[in-house]
């Protein structure tokens, strides 16, 4: 049998889900590391450059700007020619452009590398997601993408810890953690290409049910995707949950040092308790999630939660309960929400074009990523404190649970309908 790129399916053993699990859980390590080295030692790249707050925001946003543009385009690229290969030749750039920032000898260099290794993480969203959603057997997807995901908190914990430790404790030079990842990360995209199967029959699927679930559908457009309800409204949520995600994944380690007080590598074990509270809050719903169906339920109790810690992250002054609310955070947050969400995603795709709407969920959520570094190093710069940025994003978890609520149903009952 040959699927629409030319490859033929391989019938794979029952574990290869296992193995392909495995691979985007280290891929979402090195994908968050490779982002999050920088945020620690901003202030220190800031005064080596002479930048604002205004600027070091900036130089997270045109990452992620290049990141959340490329997103439908490599989908698609992905959907016709192979996802595996998408993901391999976008985490070479990656893994190049990281080695190369730790280079820059000018802002405006750093700015057009940082853009660079943005445009190769842009290729690994959707073809992963696509990929692992057709390996992972149904009854464990949600499960199976939270342990995915859970890289991204295994990855922004490791890299607040690696550039923490190395620059601000140890006092090496700010170019040192890039030069540290930029290895990993090429040697994972060789493994991306050899191990990884493009199109797959699982044990006991005939391999027509296979064709026919892999096969690219070129009349679905991005306007049709976004038309449907259950999908604007996913892509309305996770636009605001990546906003205040990223307005702390940026700004708390700076948050720390400027407005509580926190030095040295205490600053990245403080800011590390957001991702590694998300690992179990993120699995604990995911199996949830799996076992009872109801994504409205759980968005209902997740993301209220999230909304008070991320009030309480600015609020608070005590140290003990600035920590329960950056574990608070870490449980209900955007880690956790995102695995029932994608699967929500998938429930709901048209089919033959999961790639292609998984790009577009994203480019719709990591719009925020862009948005959320430059605001709030802006309202940093005009009126003195981070803390009106966290306010901010509270307000945009608030309309976008609202629009949630309104407009989104549950995939059981729109399948009834």
């Amino acid at each position: 049998m040959e699927q629409s790129n030319g490859k033929p399916a391989v019938t794979v053993g029952k574990n290869y889900w296992i193995k392909v699990v495995a691979l985007f859980f280290f891929g979402w390590i090195l994908m968050y590391a490779t982002r999050t080295i920088f945020n620690p030692i901003m202030g220190v790249i800031g005064k080596n450059f002479g930048l604002s707050n205004t600027q070091l925001g900036l130089a997270n946003s045109i990452f992620f700007l290049t990141y959340a543009i490329f997103q439908v385009p490599f989908g698609v690229i992905g959907d016709k020619i192979g996802r595996k290969v998408v993901i391999t030749i976008g985490f070479l750039i990656m893994g190049v452009m990281t080695y190369f920032s730790g280079l820059a000898t000018t802002f405006a260099m750093f700015l057009i590398i940082r853009a660079l290794a943005g445009l190769g993480q842009g290729a690994y969203y959707g073809p992963q997601y696509a990929l692992s959603t057709e390996a992972i057997p149904e009854d464990k997807l949600t499960l199976g993408t939270a342990i995915i995901n859970s890289g991204m908190a295994f990855g922004t914990s490791g890299g607040y810890l690696l550039s923490s430790t190395m620059v601000l404790q140890n006092g090496a030079h700010w170019s040192k953690p890039f030069f540290v990842m930029a290895i990993p990360t090429i040697i994972l995209a060789i493994l991306f290409f050899t191990l990884l199967k493009e199109k797959i029959v699982r044990p006991g699927e005939k391999p027509q049910a296979a064709q026919e679930k892999t096969e690219p559908e070129h009349k679905v457009s991005f306007k049709s995707i976004i038309s449907n309800k259950n999908l604007l409204a996913a892509f309305v949520l996770c636009f605001t949950s990546i906003y205040a995600n990223f307005v702390i994944i940026t700004w708390l380690p700076s948050f720390l040092i400027s407005e509580r007080g926190f030095v040295g590598s205490s600053v990245g074990f403080i800011s590390s308790l957001v991702p590694w509270a998300s690992i179990p809050g993120a699995l604990i719903f995911a199996r949830i999630a799996d076992k009872f169906g109801s994504t409205k339920k759980l968005v209902y109790l997740l993301v209220p939660l999230s909304i008070l810690s991320v009030f309480s992250i600015a609020f608070v002054t005590n140290r003990a309960i600035l920590i329960a609310v950056l574990i608070l955070y870490g449980l209900t947050g955007k880690l956790a929400i995102d695995p029932i969400i994608v699967a929500y995603v998938t429930k709901n795709a048209p089919k033959g074009s999961l790639s292609t709407t998984l790009s577009a969920y994203n480019f719709i959520g990591m719009s925020g990523s862009i948005l959320a570094p430059y605001i709030t190093g802006f309202l940093a710069d005009s009126l003195g404190s981070m803390k009106v940025g966290f306010y901010l994003a509270c307000i945009l978890l608030v309309i976008g649970l609202a629009f949630f609520a309104i407009v989104a149903k549950d995939t059981k009952k729109t399948a009834a309908e």
